[in-house]
């Protein structure tokens, strides 16, 4: 069709139909790509727990190296001390890592904001040693043992309906950001991350 010549009123509302249709079409293929395949699904829980292995490592080493005194400093009033960002940690590893992939929460942390605080007050330096690695524990058998079916595709998670590449980038990030945070804490207190030396 070509563009010198006026459209009549009929031929410009199929022309824009063709042309909106076409969009839509657009759309759809990269949505349905965008939404995991089974292998691609596989695939991409192999590198969260990767990354989380990765993270897990650290979080561990940094919490030997800080002092048992140190725990319980915080930047400010109403912050986190230290020992509570590392039980915040544990706390995902029990609850939203695991529900990131659809799997259950464990019973370790309870019900709702109290529950979150009361656990998360519990941080002296032997309770978030105990609960890095017996939060990583839990997540990381929950989280492999999902069948991949239940992985793939789109999912009701957070009230919202999600995939694992979005819920596994979130989560990642949320932990990523913590070990930053306990970076500058163990450096504002004297202490030089393990791995740094």
């Amino acid at each position: 069709m070509p563009f010198d010549r006026p459209l009549t009123a009929l031929r410009r509302s199929a022309y824009v139909t063709a042309i909106a249709l076409s969009c839509m079409s657009v759309a759809f293929t990269a949505r349905a790509q965008a939404v995991p395949t089974r292998e691609s699904a596989i695939e991409m829980r192999v590198r969260f727990l990767k990354d989380l292995d990765s993270l897990q490592s650290r979080f561990l080493a940094l919490a030997e190296a800080i002092p048992a005194e140190k725990y319980s400093w915080r930047p400010a009033p109403g912050v986190r001390s230290i020992g509570e960002v590392f039980m915040h940690v544990a706390s995902e590893y029990y609850v939203y890592t695991p529900l990131s992939y659809g799997a259950a929460r464990s019973p370790v942390v309870g019900r709702g904001q109290e529950a979150f605080q009361k656990f998360e007050s519990q941080s002296t330096k032997a309770d978030a040693q105990k609960h890095l690695q017996e939060g990583f524990a839990y997540m990381k058998q929950a989280v492999e043992g999902l069948d991949p079916a239940a992985i793939t595709g789109t999912q009701k998670l957070f009230g919202r309906d999600a995939t694992i590449l979005e819920t596994s980038l979130v989560m990642s990030g949320d932990l990523h950001e913590h070990l930053g945070q306990l970076i500058a804490y163990a450096r504002m207190n004297g202490v030089k991350p393990p791995w740094s030396r």
